[in-house]
């Protein structure tokens, strides 16, 4: 995919600056290449500097309701330090790796709902412009797709996935936010959760599985939620029965559910793990066996991108004010 953007901190006759993705989904932790394509304006300038910005858009609890941010999750530098001349094209390609816990957007070719961008930003005569963003997909990584067909081949349904803001307490978590995959329990167990959601936290020695079962409040009782953590290993994924491994993790937290009746032993910073879903999902099948993916709210992923660079220029705007 292509973003065009007329670099309009330079002026009419600057630079321009297309950003082309590789193909296909990245993977957590893995390689992300492509080239950063400049053409000269009007005039001969120095760049000082080229930087991709890893940014996604966040759920966040306010005072009173839920409100969306958005965060940059890692910048990396690709280039600098050269003359482009009036008119003249240039190319810089790049190859960055991606953070262990960057979210997953897409399952089976199916997207789940969270929208990743990079924004790429020139740095020329001590001006930065932040271009438009272009969707970046990121697939799962073996372990957590494989868990993932568990939940599918146990009877769960995918509900809806989405990027919260904070941290969950006792674990290796280093980016800002947390993905949360929320899937809905078959009949035989619906009595005993109401959704189940899952939290991947990967680094190169693995994956902590964060899995929290939450019950809403009946006629004679009190809603709740317990919070349960889990190891996996990347290198035993192949070898791994994980449809008895994650039927085991779920009986351990449904006994554990039934038995406490009690708030989680940790939650973010902000308090207990906020648990958010669009409500209006229409369940479809996925691509292959495994975990049912629904279509969130009707938004696809370029409107989603559209948004997210709003909110940067928003932001932009909000922070001249403050520096004037």
């Amino acid at each position: 995919m292509v973003f065009k953007k007329l670099l309009g901190a330079l002026g009419v006759g600057g630079p321009s600056v297309d950003t082309v993705l590789q193909p296909g989904p990245a993977l957590p932790g893995g390689l992300l290449s492509g080239e950063v394509r400049l053409r000269g304006g009007g005039s001969d300038v120095t760049v000082d500097g080229i930087s991709l910005f890893l940014v996604a858009r966040v759920e966040s609890e306010g005072q009173e309701e839920e409100v969306e941010a958005t965060v940059v999750l890692e910048r990396f530098t690709v280039g600098g330090g050269f003359r482009l001349a009036e008119g003249a094209d240039h190319t810089v390609p790049f190859t960055v790796t991606l953070p262990w816990e960057t979210p997953i957007t897409e399952l089976h070719g199916q997207h789940l709902g969270p929208v990743l961008g990079i924004r790429t930003e020139l740095e020329i005569a001590g001006a930065r412009d932040k271009g438009d963003l272009d969707a970046l997909a990121v697939g799962p990584l073996p372990a957590q797709e494989a868990i993932l067909e568990a939940f599918g081949q146990l009877g769960y349904v995918f509900r809806s996935a989405d990027l919260e803001l904070g941290h969950i307490r006792g674990t290796g978590q280093q980016l800002p936010c947390y993905q949360e995959i929320e899937i809905l329990p078959p009949a035989g167990h619906a009595h005993a959760v109401n959704e189940i959601e899952v939290t991947f936290i990967a680094s190169p020695g693995g994956l902590e599985v964060v899995i929290e079962a939450d019950k809403a409040a009946g006629l004679f009782t009190e809603g709740h939620d317990t919070v349960h953590r889990f190891t996996a290993s990347h290198h035993a994924a192949p070898q791994t029965d994980w449809n008895a491994q994650v039927d085991a993790w779920l009986k351990e937290v449904i006994a554990g559910h039934e038995a406490l009746g009690a708030p989680p032993s940790y939650g973010d910073e902000h308090g207990d793990r906020h648990r958010a879903g669009p409500g209006t999902g229409a369940v479809v099948a996925g691509a292959a066996a495994g975990v049912a993916v629904g279509v969130v709210g009707g938004m696809v992923a370029a409107e989603v991108v559209d948004e997210i660079g709003d909110a940067f220029e928003g932001e932009e705007d909000e922070e001249s004010g403050e520096e004037g």
